[in-house]
């Protein structure tokens, strides 16, 4: 839902992730949109900017501390109006705006007697090929949080907050490179438009944060085929033996069923999974009240 046709109404509604102005001016601007198109479903306005987001909800089986633990993941996809030299969402209408797809993707599981709250925030623009303007994760659990921010700018710019001292507070900057966090939203979009074969990716802020990886694109694997109803989305990473691999539907709106990442953690090679429990469409930022909690149930998250 683009909330340029009700700026007043939706301005308020959603929380904006923090982003210090820079010098420099971003590379991406609503010139691009017109210079650079990319390719969408003909049903892709109808379906994105009906005034509703879609939510997902996933049954988790996480990998950390080398085991397995049960929780839940919901994935968030909602179209805005956005504003790429402040990287942030737009209160109003203006020429200055370009429209993205914002994917919030959360986890929730628990570690013997504590427990992980993950959240990891895309914005990648609609009408380009541009790569995702901003991207930021934060994980919260009883040792402390972690935060991670990246800004599309002529650099990737990088923030870097946590409390461990081999993972300390740090600012980079890198060359642009393809984003595992961006493709989740390219996907949606259109999955030809996603280049296959041998190249450098920058995984996904969740796994290098957690997994205390030096940010920076690895080399990678990239491939996308089709078996029956459905397509599977795969990155492989061969240093970091590493790869995740997403289903989702053959045709649009192209929702993901589930996915699986394949890692070593604590010298074994584990799995991480999640499978669908159910989507649904929704205004969700209307309905924060007590009585609001029937879709919560449909989702199964109660």
């Amino acid at each position: 839902m683009l909330f340029s046709y009700t700026p007043l109404v939706f301005s308020f509604l959603f929380l904006f992730c923090s982003n210090p102005e820079v010098k420099k001016e971003s590379s991406i601007t609503s010139k691009t949109i017109k210079s650079n198109p990319t390719e969408k479903h003909p049903k892709f306005n109808d379906y994105w900017y009906a005034g509703k987001a879609e939510i997902t909800s996933y049954k988790l089986s996480q990998v950390r501390y080398g085991e397995i633990h049960e929780g839940t993941a919901v994935n968030i996809y909602v179209t805005e109006d956005f504003l790429p030299k402040k990287q942030v969402k737009a209160d109003t209408q203006n020429d200055k705006n370009i429209p993205i797809l914002k994917l919030n993707s959360t986890k929730k599981f628990t570690t013997g007697i504590y427990p992980y709250s993950l959240m990891t925030s895309t914005f990648s623009p609609i009408n380009t090929k541009e790569n995702a303007i901003k991207i930021s994760f934060s994980a919260q659990e009883w040792c402390g949080n972690t935060f991670v921010q990246l800004n599309n700018k002529t650099n990737y710019q990088i923030d870097f907050h946590s409390y461990f001292e081999s993972n300390s507070d740090r600012k980079l900057t890198l060359k642009k490179h393809p984003l595992e966090n961006h493709f989740w939203n390219q996907l949606r979009i259109d999955p030809k438009n996603i280049k296959k074969g041998r190249y450098k990716v920058i995984p996904s802020m969740e796994f290098l944060a957690l997994h205390h990886q030096k940010i920076k694109a690895y080399d990678a694997e990239v491939n996308l085929v089709e078996k029956g109803k459905f397509q599977y989305f795969s990155v492989y990473y061969p240093t970091l033996k590493r790869k995740l691999t997403i289903k989702l539907t053959k045709y649009f709106p192209y929702t993901i069923e589930s996915w699986e990442e394949s890692i070593n953690s604590r010298g074994k090679k584990l799995i991480t999974k999640a499978a669908k429990i159910k989507t649904i469409q929704s205004a969700y930022w209307a309905k924060n009240g007590a009585a609001d909690v029937e879709e919560r149930k449909e989702l199964g998250l109660d």
